[in-house]
């Protein structure tokens, strides 16, 4: 295999500008690189030259915009750079359809692009979540239409984005890669392209297919533990047990080489990620003779949790009523999960829609999301401040509890919300003695499994 020299060692071209892609250019330049980050949408590009960046990641606006100033980053539509570049990341989404299948588009796309522009001695590496064999079936075939063999003129890598929304750039700086290589040599390559660029620990497995499953494995055990924690959640209010109180003690037992860790109950799943990866591995797997039970079974319960949480709403508003006026719920909180604006797959969405279908009036407020994509998901805009939002509500339903939302005393809102004010805490996790003085004060309060 070619070497690449000392210029193209310190130039990356990062393709595909979304969550991912953005974090690891930003990261990238400031350790030292020259990055280019091509992105097919103009109006990315624009807004990134502008400015602006849409993508709310603490910390990544300014990032972005310290690297476009510098001059160490660059932003663009077209994959020229990509010659020029010692290594290139590919970072392009891979949703899934309606039926669960893979949709390549932009993959292939991206691939065809990279194929007419490759030069020997790069280092291509693929972070797109993909059904394991896509890398060797469906990357190579098309990067090698130009003429180049992979693993002999350039080396080839899949390394699995696994970053957490709300702690990516400190992730990336923490965080072990997983890599794997279409042979040692390639394997060799992304590893020291990591640990040079970024100082991480690296993880080397055996094959390209084995890193391409990584990445499904991490989600799939995600969305299963939730399952678990939302059906114990469920089964404790039944028998009126505080659920986090059991999940804390379950949770002291030694296994393995760590401690039994079912994670918390909430209002729902959502985002990019653990809405989709489970049923593309499932898929996979159904495509080699394998039924995998456990992945519909742990989606099935979590798709269930938004209307349960807005059964808990309504029927405890229900029970409270003395008829009158429609019911009004403060939704605190639209995104997928706390601290961060997506509004991916959000299971807030569902729970609006049900609570709008019972007949209540809905009003929403997340500092953290963006306005018009507020309203252009939901139907309405939200309410300009939280003020605006809870005035004369009869439920907050703390739906993502962002860090903004912790400095709230809730107690100090009392003459703000109708009299008998309902919490329904769907992703706060109050504690105990939060709970006790809020019903001091007249609050009737809810949670999953609480």
């Amino acid at each position: 295999m070619s070497s690449p020299s000392d210029r193209l060692d310190t130039r990356v071209c990062v393709v595909g500008l979304g969550y991912v892609g953005s974090c690891i250019a930003a990261s990238l330049w400031l350790a030292g690189a020259e990055v280019v980050g091509v992105d097919t949408d103009p109006g990315l590009i624009r807004d990134f030259n502008d400015g602006h960046c849409r993508i709310r990641e603490p910390g990544l606006p300014e990032l972005m915009a310290k690297g476009l100033a510098s001059g160490r980053l660059t932003v663009t539509t077209g994959y020229d750079a990509v010659g020029s570049a010692g290594t290139v990341i590919v970072t392009v989404g891979t949703p899934i359809d309606e039926t669960g299948a893979f949709a390549e588009t932009q993959l292939r796309a991206a691939c065809e692009e990279l194929g007419r522009r490759v030069r020997p001695g790069q280092l291509l590496v693929f972070k797109s979540t993909v059904p394991p064999g896509t890398t060797r079936d469906l990357v190579i075939p098309l990067l090698e239409r130009g003429g180049l063999v992979c693993g002999e003129d350039v080396a080839v890598a899949f390394c699995p984005e696994r970053l957490s929304e709300g702690s990516a750039l400190a992730e990336l700086q923490t965080l072990p890669v997983v890599v794997g290589g279409l042979g040692p040599a390639d394997a060799a390559a992304a590893e020291r392209f990591w640990r040079g660029s970024l100082g991480v620990e690296v993880i080397r497995c055996s094959s390209l297919e084995a890193a391409e499953t990584v990445k499904l494995a991490d989600n799939w055990w995600l969305d299963h533990n939730i399952a678990l924690a939302n059906e114990l959640a469920r089964y404790c209010a039944s028998i009126d047990v505080d659920v986090l109180e059991v999940i804390a003690a379950a949770n002291s037992i030694p296994k393995g080489s760590g401690n039994v860790n079912i994670l918390l109950p909430s209002v729902g799943v959502g985002g990019s990620c653990l809405t989709k990866d489970p049923w593309m591995i499932a898929r996979a797997a159904r495509a080699n003779g394998v039924e995998l039970r456990t992945v519909p079974t742990a989606r099935q319960v979590n798709d269930a949790m938004p209307a349960y949480t807005a059964g808990l709403i309504l029927d405890e508003l229900a029970r409270s009523s003395t008829g009158g006026d429609p019911f009004k719920v403060a939704v605190l909180g639209v995104a997928f999960k706390n601290n961060t604006g997506d509004l991916r797959a959000t299971p807030v969405l569902p729970v609006v829609r049900a609570l709008r279908a019972a007949g209540a009036e809905v009003a929403l407020f997340d500092p953290l999301a963006d306005e018009g994509e507020v309203a252009a998901v939901f139907g309405t805009p939200p309410a300009p401040s939280l003020d605006d939002a809870i005035g004369g509500a009869d439920c907050l339903a703390l739906l993502a509890w962002h860090d903004e939302f912790s400095a709230i005393d809730l107690g100090l809102l009392r003459e703000r919300v109708a009299r008998s004010c309902l919490i329904v805490d769907g992703r706060a996790y109050l504690p105990r003695s939060t709970i006790t003085r809020l019903q001091e004060l007249g609050f009737l309060y809810r949670g999953i499994g609480r």
